[in-house]
């Protein structure tokens, strides 16, 4: 199994943007956004989650929301605001609001089929 990266454009309140890197972590509710990137983007948090580690530790970050820009389709999603050290995940909270899955097969992002009952 390998890992899939893709390059969006994030975007703040502000207008601010700015080109991320991201790892796709289909086991990743929520997007991260490294600490440097949502300060040159001015994002501040709007509150405070609790998260669990996968060791089971507890920790609590700040959560935003930004505009996201995949070469796939575009829109707005919640971030977690990294601190120093964290990597910049793509959540699957971002990819299903946006109408994506990530194929497990080929490792890339492909829409999703969409059902209105």
């Amino acid at each position: 199994m390998g890992l899939t990266y893709v390059d969006v454009v994030v975007t703040g309140p502000s207008g601010a943007s700015r080109s991320v890197r991201f790892m796709v972590d289909s086991g990743e509710k929520y997007s991260l956004l490294p600490q440097s990137d949502w300060r040159a983007i001015d994002l501040a948090p709007k509150r405070r989650v609790t998260f669990a580690l996968a060791d089971g530790t507890l920790i609590d970050r700040d959560v935003s929301e930004c505009h996201i820009s995949l070469p796939q389709g575009d829109g707005h999603t919640p971030v977690i605001l990294g601190e120093a050290g964290d990597e910049a995940l793509l959540g699957v909270v971002t990819l299903e609001m946006l109408g994506f899955v990530l194929n497990p097969f080929s490792r890339t992002i492909q829409p999703v089929r969409l059902l209105l009952a």
